[in-house]
């Protein structure tokens, strides 16, 4: 059993929190999309609430340690943070521009913090030592903390000092998971053991390698499968169908094969488009066909499937008590390639099943379809939520329960 805040007594103590507020950011440094920021909140409440001093840490993209660039800073998240908490006390950022973590202004800032005031770090990257776990690192972060809580579910799959190593310092009565970790957790946990069946898994994405021990382990576990986006046609392929230039892992059709064929052992209803959008060139200006998938020409690529698969696919979807969706179904980052996607989004939400979204590109695809409301449940992490239907014990929360 995952440990929470609740468990914790840390009634006007100091607390550090790693968050994760790697957001979308346009040109203009301008934040898109602040879901995982409103994630966080109720965690950071929770504390203030208690009178803590509440210091908040979290990465943001890949910047070169060591030195400093606008880009990469937190500044954006603070602004927001500071929008939506509306604390009554001080909210401190460290603004020095230092390239780093732990500088005399964050320490300055930190010494004059009371009940109630909250201090983000600026980017944890900007350390050398985040990313290589350094427990130096983590210690000097600890420093910053009595009690240490995790809710960054979203890097909770990567050996981290902040996500891994800092964990080692705090005994099991200082430390625990916040109300987001512990939320995405239970709910990947009960939908995968006890579903409300019929369940359908709807797959999508690029390539098969980097979902394949997620299929083999839904494969177990599903009622249907359907698989869209491009690793559709290695499935494709494996049935000796021609795909023209459409992404193929030739390496992989055996085993693209051998999920089919467990599929067919184990009863599960396994579905494949019928047709796709194909191009010569992956372009927004090049020119379109609708195909059935047996008469995709040589040169060219699918790259969304057709409007007879998302027919299909919602037919699939009908009876569905329990729907787990990791994957777009096409390049939906160009609009005439992001039909099949926005359409399988608005299906899953018309829905009356428990609806789960992974992370990355499918709460992207639904938040562009105007559809996240309607969801059950939407993922705040990509790659940890696929590591968890695989089945893998992410480092963030075993360092939490060791």
């Amino acid at each position: 059993m995952l440990k929470t805040i609740k468990d914790l007594e840390i009634d006007g103590s100091t607390v550090f929190i790693r968050c994760d507020f790697n957001v979308p950011i346009d040109e203009f440094g301008n934040i898109t999309d602040d879901r995982r920021i409103r994630a966080a909140l109720p965690t950071i409440r929770y504390c203030l609430d208690r009178d803590c001093k509440v210091v908040l840490g979290s990465h943001f993209e890949r910047p070169e340690p060591g030195k400093f660039e606008e880009r990469f800073s937190l500044f954006p998240v603070y602004k927001r943070l500071d929008a939506l908490l509306k604390i009554k006390n001080h909210l401190y950022f460290d603004d020095s521009k230092a390239g780093a973590v732990i500088t005399p202004r964050a320490k300055e800032l930190f010494g004059q913090m009371e009940g109630g005031d909250v201090l983000l770090l600026e980017n944890l990257r900007f350390d050398p030592g985040e990313t290589k776990d350094d427990i130096e690192f983590a210690k000097k972060l600890s420093e910053f903390g009595e009690f240490y809580v995790n809710d960054a579910f979203g890097a909770c799959h990567r050996k981290h000092a902040s996500i891994h190593a800092i964990a080692s310092l705090y005994d099991k009565e200082h430390k625990a998971a916040g109300f987001l970790l512990a939320k995405e957790v239970n709910f990947f946990a009960k939908v995968l053991e006890n579903p409300s069946r019929p369940f359908v898994a709807v797959v999508g994405g690029s390539k098969v390698s980097g979902k394949l021990e997620a299929l083999n382990r839904l494969i177990s576990k599903v009622d249907k499968l359907v698989v869209g986006g491009g690793m559709a046609f290695t499935f494709l392929k494996a049935q000796g169908y021609e795909v023209g230039k459409s992404l193929v892992e030739e390496d992989l059709i055996d085993e693209a094969r051998t999920i089919m064929y467990k599929a067919k052992k184990n009863g599960v209803k396994f579905y494949l488009p019928v047709d796709v959008v194909v191009a010569p060139e992956m372009s927004e200006t090049a020119t379109v066909k609708y195909l059935p998938t047996q008469e995709i020409p040589a040169e060219w690529m699918g790259l969304d499937i057709g409007p007879a698969s998302t027919r299909l696919f919602r037919e699939a979807l009908n009876d569905a008590h329990t729907i787990m969706w990791n994957g777009p179904m096409g390049v939906y980052e160009m609009e005439r390639f992001a039909k099949g996607s926005i359409k399988m989004s608005h299906y899953i939400a018309e829905s009356h099943a428990t609806t789960i979204v992974g992370g990355g590109d499918t709460a992207d695809v639904a938040a562009r379809a105007g559809d996240v409301d309607e969801m059950t449940f939407v993922s705040t992490g990509g790659g940890a939520s696929l590591k968890l239907i695989e089945g893998e014990e992410l480092p963030g929360i075993v360092a939490l329960q060791s």
